[in-house]
């Protein structure tokens, strides 16, 4: 072949791929843009501002068939400081998260929803695939009543142990004992029936404990004397407290100091 013809073929050739390679890099760069779309379109919403950045990319949060399965949560999020603190220690064997942590709501909505009745479900699961005896006993307990110590709150989720996991927020110190579904509920801590006894009480410290200021001189040298009670003792609330709330103090209103 001429030197000519090899030009030409050389030529033919370099046209050839190049067309090629475009054809190639068009359907690759259509299919990607495809399935962009595709799960654009079967998104139920955006994803949380934390998740944002997977937004196009489901099967890292997604099993088919399946949905958001636990196992893909735990390669992002296993820490043991989660599992050291007791407020969150009970994820060790909870063994599932998107019940209490829903995504798709939006980039301004944090992903915690806590479900205290999944946390119910889950622990009279493990007991009636356990022990054939106790689930018995469980079956024959539910089958008496749902009602639970007062309106707000199940029989089910009574059971819960309050305590594992809300102990060190406890405004009580101890002073109410460890049942606390006795008298609070699921959903809030407040109690909008609770009513203090009488403004006239001089009891307040068998269900309150002072602050830790009232243990110093500060509480003499100025929460005293500011409330014009002077010689008070740390024990008698009542003569500056009044039961709307701690700061509203007796003579002088709002007041917050500490």
């Amino acid at each position: 072949m001429t030197p000519a013809g090899w030009k030409r073929w050389a030529g033919m050739a370099a046209v050839v791929f190049a067309g090629a390679f475009g054809i190639w890099a068009l359907s690759r760069y259509t299919t990607l843009g495809r399935a962009a779309t595709w799960e654009r379109q079967a998104s139920p919403g955006d994803l949380s501002a934390a998740h944002a950045f997977l937004a196009d990319n489901c099967a890292a949060c997604h099993t088919g068939g399946q949905g958001a399965t636990a196992d893909k949560c735990v390669a992002c999020h296993a820490d043991s400081r989660v599992l050291q603190r007791e407020p969150t220690a009970f994820h060790a064997t909870v063994g599932t998260c998107r019940e209490c942590h829903p995504e798709h709501r939006g980039g301004s909505t944090r992903p915690t929803a806590m479900d205290h009745t999944t946390l119910t479900r889950m622990g009279f699961d493990k007991v009636t695939s356990d022990d054939k005896q106790a689930a018995d006993r469980l079956r024959r307990w539910l089958a008496e009543s749902d009602a639970g110590p007062h309106p707000g709150i199940t029989r089910r989720e009574a059971a819960l142990n309050c305590v594992a996991c809300h102990g060190t927020k406890d405004r009580h110190q101890g002073l109410f004992g460890k049942d606390c579904a006795q008298c609070h509920r699921t959903d809030k801590w407040t109690l909008p029936e609770f009513r203090h006894p009488t403004p006239q009480s001089t009891e307040c410290a068998q269900c309150h404990q002072a602050p830790p200021s009232h243990s110093m001189m500060h509480f003499q040298m100025i929460s005293a004397k500011v409330a014009g009670q002077p010689h008070a003792q740390v024990r008698q609330c009542f003569l500056c407290h009044q039961t709307t709330a701690w700061n509203d103090i007796k003579g002088i209103g709002w007041y917050k100091h500490h």
